[in-house]
């Protein structure tokens, strides 16, 4: 099996974290990004990657499904404080199926770039049903390392994040999701990463971070270019987007 790095994993919501990891490493996973979505999530993740450095590499985020009025000063703050020991910012982003309105989602989330941008991290967008107004958002807040994490926009806009050097990435979904397929056959090979999103379920398949592997595979059947070039790229995209070189 070719090697490959995981680039979004919530490890914190596997009940066997530790296991997970071990079984990466045998399945030639290089790293795992695991990515934090509220201040409990961002804790449990750091203290994840302390315990497997050079392995796991953390995220802290504030998800849209998470926003809570009660919180947002602490979660910005706290990610703010921790941005510095992360590899990326994330999982953040826009969801116009949530329950949050959208302004607040929108005011937030430019809050959150702001802390980006100060930091000089990359972004790890979550973007549901609302593609283009997320990449504008980032054009605007200047930032140069993105990633449209499961990218399912439309198809049309690919051109335009690639052209801005930003990054989308392909899931397990691809084994069933014939939208996801399409959009993933159309990114280029400079712009691509894997991923997972352990735990998603994916029909039959519950996603464990050793399944960035079938992410390859299908991504592979999908372009129909060979997985050895698939895994080089990809492998190439994520040491750069996250400042893995060392690995």
């Amino acid at each position: 099996m070719p090697s490959v790095i995981d680039t979004h994993a919530h490890l914190d919501e596997l009940p066997d974290p530790d296991t997970a990891i071990k079984e990466a490493q045998d399945g030639n996973v290089l790293a795992i990004v695991a990515v934090g979505q509220d201040i409990f999530s961002n804790q449990k993740t750091l203290e994840m990657a302390g315990r497997h450095p050079g392995f796991v590499f953390p995220a802290i985020g504030y998800h849209p499904w998470r926003l809570n009025p009660d919180h947002d000063d602490e979660t910005l703050a706290y990610i703010d404080e921790n941005l510095k020991h992360c590899v990326a910012l994330g999982e953040v982003g826009l969801d116009y199926k949530a329950k949050t309105k959208k302004k607040i989602q929108k005011a937030i989330f430019q809050e959150i770039l702001a802390i980006a941008k100060r930091h000089d991290k990359p972004v790890i967008v979550h973007c549901r049903y609302v593609h283009e107004t997320a990449h504008r958002m980032v054009k605007e807040a200047g930032l140069e390392k993105v990633i449209f994490h499961w990218y399912s926009g439309a198809l049309d806009l690919i051109p335009l994040i690639a052209a801005d050097g930003y990054y989308m990435s392909a899931t397990p979904a691809l084994l069933y999701n014939p939208y996801h397929a399409k959009a993933i056959a159309a990114v280029p090979l400079s712009n691509l990463l894997l991923e997972t999103d352990t735990p998603v379920q994916y029909q039959e398949l519950a996603a464990r971070p050793v399944h960035v592997q079938v992410t390859l595979q299908e991504t592979a059947r999908v372009k129909g270019i060979p997985a050895e070039e698939i895994a080089a790229h990809t492998t190439r995209n994520a040491r750069a987007c996250f400042g893995l070189e060392g690995l």
